[in-house]
Order: C-alpha cells, then sequence, then structure tokens
C-alpha cells in the first residue's frame, strides 16, 4: 500500500512530504474585512465546490538518518480530520520511526493527533519541539481563566499534548531547531506562531531557494492570499495576523521561496507570486 503517490519535492537534504490529515468544517462568516457572499464567490471561482471546508495537511521531512513531523492534524477531534495516521502508513512511515514533532502551534487541528483516543502519545519516539512562547501561553492559568468556554477545550487539548510528551519536550526561543531547519517568528495567529524554513543547496537564482513551511498564514488561501488584510475569528491578534501575511507574501515572492501551509489544499506545496492585483497562488503539481 505505500505506492500510493503524495505530493513530495527534495529541499536541501530532505525529501518533503505532504501528508493530509483531511479536512474541518468552518463558516465564511469567521473571515473579516471581507463580504460572506463574495468570500464564497471567490471560493467557487477558483473550484472549491465546497467553500467553507479548510484542508489540514502535515508535512514529513526525510533525510540524514531522520524522519520529522510538522504538526500532526486535529486527530479526529470535534470530527475534523483524522486521517493522518492512516496516511502515514499509506506512505510507508511508521509511527515510531519519527524522531521529532515540529509544532507550528497548539490549536486543536494541529496537535491532536499527538495523542491517541487511548490517551497515549501517537509518536512514541518523538522529541516534541516547540516555541516557548507558545507553550508558555497554553500552560497560563489566567489565559485559561478568561478563555470562552469553547476555547478551554483547547487548552485542555493542548495541555494534554504537552504533558503526554513530557519527557521529550523541547522548547525553544529562536533560530536553528534542527540541522538545515530555522524556525521563522510569524506572529499573530497565535503567540507563538511559527513557521519553518527548509534550506536549500542551491540558489535562489536556480529557482529552488528553500521551502517555508507557513503554518496558518492563511486558512482559505483562495481568498487570502489574494486579500491579505482578510483575517479569520481563529487569529489571537487579526491585525497583527493581517500584517505579518501581507510582510510574508511580499517576502516569499520576492525570494521565490516554495510554500507549504497547513491549509493549503491536498497538492501541498505552492509558490507565491505577485500579480498587477497583489499576489496569487501557483500549486505545484507534482504527486
Amino acid at each position: 500500500m505505500s505506492e500510493l503517490k503524495f505530493p513530495t519535492r527534495q529541499v536541501g537534504d530532505f525529501t518533503v512530504t505532504a501528508i493530509s490529515d483531511g479536512y474541518l468544517a468552518a463558516s465564511l462568516d469567521l473571515l473579516s474585512n471581507i463580504d460572506t457572499a463574495d468570500a464564497d464567490r471567490m471560493q467557487r471561482s477558483a473550484g472549491e465546490h465546497t467553500p467553507a471546508a479548510i484542508h489540514i495537511n502535515c508535512y514529513v521531512l526525510q533525510g540524514g538518518g531522520r524522519t520529522i513531523l510538522i504538526d500532526s492534524g486535529a486527530g479526529g477531534i470535534r470530527q475534523w480530520g483524522g486521517h493522518l495516521r492512516a496516511n502515514l502508513a499509506l506512505a510507508g512511515i511508521a509511527p515510531q520511526t519519527v524522531d521529532t514533532v515540529l509544532l507550528t502551534h497548539a490549536h486543536p487541528d494541529h496537535v491532536g493527533g499527538l495523542m491517541t483516543p487511548q490517551g497515549e502519545a501517537a509518536f512514541p519516539n518523538a522529541e516534541l519541539v516547540v516555541d516557548q512562547r507558545e507553550l508558555r501561553f497554553w500552560r497560563d492559568d489566567a489565559n485559561l481563566a478568561r478563555a470562552s468556554e469553547r476555547a478551554r477545550g483547547n487548552f485542555q487539548i493542548a495541555r494534554a499534548a504537552f504533558d503526554g510528551y513530557r519527557d521529550k519536550l523541547r522548547p525553544f526561543a529562536a533560530g536553528e531547531v534542527l540541522p538545515g531547519v530555522q524556525a521563522v517568528s510569524l506572529p499573530g495567529h497565535t503567540e507563538g506562531h511559527t513557521g519553518y524554513l527548509v534550506e536549500s543547496n542551491e540558489s535562489a537564482a536556480s529557482g529552488n531557494a528553500g521551502l517555508l513551511v507557513w503554518g496558518d498564514i492563511v486558512h482559505f488561501p483562495h481568498i487570502q492570499i489574494q486579500r491579505p488584510d482578510v483575517s479569520i475569528a481563529f487569529d489571537q491578534d487579526s491585525s497583527v495576523a493581517a500584517n505579518t501575511r501581507a510582510r510574508l507574501l511580499d517576502r516569499v515572492s520576492a525570494d521565490r521561496l516554495l510554500i507549504a501551509g497547513m491549509h493549503l489544499g491536498e497538492l501541498g506545496f505552492a509558490s507565491i507570486r505577485k500579480t498587477n492585483g497583489g499576489y496569487g497562488v501557483e500549486y505545484e503539481n507534482n504527486r
């Protein structure tokens, strides 16, 4: 069953594979700075037949004797996703071979797959690596006390994941988190929202300047890449998130970085190009 082809790119010393965890149901009403009817029209014009569905990607980096997972999907929490484990098996990747899990942030659709339904670590041999600000936010009882009833559930899920990897939890402040992988602070969506830059051995002039796994810079890429001012209710600070998105779109288009995102489509990898109207997304068809 490992013959199934998943979107894959070679970047530097790593083979990077996009693994789908499935979808979560959201509402276009969660978007700000755009009329819901306009958002629906943009989605349908881009070929999205279920405009409010948000895809969930995870990424596996393999190279140098390592198997690294970036985010773990939703794990079926709230009937979101839950397909990561089966798709890893189809890709020939056993959970016990994952030695590192890098977190972009600790929302349920990113940490839900870290624990099994039995409350055990889904990746028993993995070190869990997370920005120290993200860890501090979710462990802060004052933040929990201020949260809404639904958001309190998010705290419980994050804390359970952190506790499940207590003996293998590594907070970081900045910089290189693994050889060839740099943490990139992308504030706004959460306290410690982080991207991961996978460095290439080639130059930008060759068309391969590296890969940036940018986490939740967008949830609806066909809308928010064209309209970076459009934020979503999941953002802790929508103004900061919008500013981060605009600056990052300018950077990745100028530097010709390949991007990967947890809410891009199932093709997993894309390039951002400047257009007359702003920015556009071009998916890489590399199955």
